[in-house]
């Protein structure tokens, strides 16, 4: 088993009643923290640097989550330090539901998925909300000038805790950029067919000739 930190975080009394009533409680028995689920190890930092995309969850005053995806170029959402993430946040539909959640209550949960991995990484995180010239440097880093969006601000998230999911029920998806070079060797070995068979049309048509 792993992630307990994550779970020290997530779990309530409703939650332990929950395990208990499906007689799985002895699993998560306290005294089972384990404090390698507060810090990213490379392994959680070249998943993190391979997603182009994320959801993040945040609560309102009235106590209702709201889920958003964040996407940007692959790598946008980087590791600082193995405590610290932080992303540029690029213009939407501008109702600012996340923005305006998280100055009230600063905590995110977030999902990311590697769908033809199946892979999904789980993380609980404190948002901080920076403007684009609070940090220069940091928006240097952050900020893909290739990429055609308008970045709004930084959010840098501090790690309370992450877990990785199980791959049940995460059906294998693929972008089409990930299409695209699954077959580019396909591709290769047509045009390659082809050369040849023109080559021999031709080399048939001069012994004909």
């Amino acid at each position: 088993m792993s992630g307990y930190s994550f779970l020290d975080l997530a779990s309530s009394a409703s939650v332990k009643s929950a395990q208990a009533e499906m007689g799985v409680d002895h699993l998560w028995a306290p005294g089972r923290v384990d404090r390698q689920f507060e810090a990213f190890t490379q392994n959680e930092e070249a998943f993190i640097a391979a997603r182009d995309g994320f959801y993040m969850a945040s609560v309102s005053e009235t106590g209702w989550p709201y889920v958003q995806y964040r996407g940007g170029p692959a790598g946008f959402l980087k590791v600082l330090d193995p405590t610290t993430l932080a992303f540029a946040d690029f213009r939407g539909n501008r109702q600012y539901i996340s923005v305006g959640n998280l100055d009230a209550n600063d905590r995110v949960a977030m999902i990311l998925v590697d769908y033809p991995r199946r892979a999904r990484l789980k993380i609980l995180a404190h948002a901080e909300r920076l403007a684009l010239d609070a940090d220069p440097a940091l928006s240097a880093r952050l900020i893909d000038p290739d990429y055609r969006a308008k970045p709004e601000r930084i959010f840098r998230l501090r790690l309370a805790a992450f877990d990785w999911n199980c791959p049940q029920h995460i059906v294998p998806r693929f972008t089409e950029a990930e299409i695209s070079r699954a077959v580019q060797p396909l591709h290769e070995k047509l045009e390659a067919l082809e050369a040849e068979n023109r080559a021999l049309r031709e080399r048939l048509a001069q012994a004909g000739g």
